[in-house]
C-alpha cells in the first residue's frame, strides 16, 4: 500500500462525554498504520464533553453554537478534510484492533469502491443485525412489528462470508472516499438524524460501489434511542418520510 495515504476520521458528540471518550481513546491506540486526522464536532453539549476531551492533544475540536444534527454536524469539516479516506464514527463505537488499515487497504485494493462498513458487534460480541437493504415504508415501518420483514431488512437469514455490495451502510461506523464525501457534498442536512446514512449510501453508488465487509468489525453500544423515547421516535419518522419522498423510485 501507498505510504502516502492519508486517512481522516470524524465524531459527532451531543451529552456523552463518557462514550466519546472511550471512543476516541480506542481510536487513538489502535490506528497506527496510516496518519490520522481526528476530529471531534460537539453539538453545544452541556455535559462539558470538550472539557472531558481536552488531553486527547491529537484531536482536532469544533465546538457547534447549536445541535444542528448529525449529519449537518459532520458536513463541518468537509472543506477541512485532506485525505484520501474518511471516517464516519459514533461516539458509542470502540474498535478492538486497527480496523482503519484493514478499510483503507480494502479501498486502495478496490478502486472501484466508493464506501465500505464493517460488521457491527454488540459489546457481547454478538452481531448487530443492521438494515443493508433500501429502505421502504414496508421495511421501515413493518420491520419494528414483523420479524420476517425485519429480517429481510437487514439480511440475518444471508450467510455473508466475504465482502459483498449493500444498499445501506450504517452511519455508526463507515469509510468513504474523502474525494466522493466532497463531490457528494457530505450528509444531506434536511435529516436533522437517522436515514442520512442510507440516504448518502445511495447517492454514493451513483459514484462506485458500497460494500460490506465481514471480516473487519467494530463494537458498537447499540441502545435503540428511537424504540424508548417518543422524541426520537419522532424524529426517526420524520426521516422516514422524508427518505421515502425522496427515495420514492427506489424505496418501493
Amino acid at each position: 500500500m501507498s505510504e502516502n495515504v492519508k486517512i481522516s476520521a470524524a465524531i459527532v458528540t451531543y451529552n456523552n462525554k463518557d462514550k466519546a471518550a472511550a471512543a476516541v481513546a480506542s481510536v487513538l491506540a489502535r490506528c497506527e498504520k496510516y496518519p490520522l486526522d481526528f476530529y471531534i464536532i460537539d453539538n453545544n453539549s452541556s455535559d462539558d464533553t470538550l472539557s472531558r476531551l481536552k488531553d486527547f492533544d491529537a484531536l482536532k475540536t469544533v465546538k457547534l453554537p447549536k445541535n444542528i444534527g448529525f449529519g449537518a454536524a459532520h458536513n463541518k469539516i468537509i472543506e477541512s478534510a485532506d485525505s484520501d479516506y474518511h471516517f464516519i464514527i459514533n461516539p458509542d463505537v470502540t474498535v478492538a484492533d486497527d480496523v482503519f488499515a484493514d478499510m483503507t487497504d480494502y479501498m486502495e485494493e478496490h478502486k472501484e469502491v466508493a464506501m465500505c462498513c464493517p460488521d457491527i458487534l454488540n459489546t457481547d460480541g454478538t452481531r448487530q443485525y443492521l438494515p443493508k437493504s433500501v429502505p421502504t415504508f414496508k421495511r421501515l415501518f413493518l420491520g419494528r412489528l414483523s420479524k420476517k420483514v425485519r429480517n429481510e431488512y437487514v439480511w440475518r437469514d444471508r450467510e455473508i462470508t466475504s465482502p459483498c455490495e449493500v444498499d445501506f451502510c450504517s452511519g455508526c461506523f463507515l469509510c468513504i472516499r474523502t474525494s466522493v464525501f466532497k463531490e457528494l457534498g457530505g450528509f444531506d442536512e434536511r435529516y436533522f438524524m437517522y436515514l442520512e446514512d442510507a440516504d448518502l449510501t445511495l447517492r454514493a453508488k451513483s459514484l462506485g460501489k458500497t460494500v460490506f465487509l465481514p471480516d473487519v468489525s467494530v463494537t458498537h453500544i447499540w441502545e435503540r434511542g428511537s424504540h424508548k423515547n417518543i422524541k426520537l421516535l419522532l424524529i426517526h419518522t420524520v426521516s422516514c418520510v422524508k427518505f421515502l419522498l425522496k427515495w420514492r423510485n427506489q424505496a418501493k
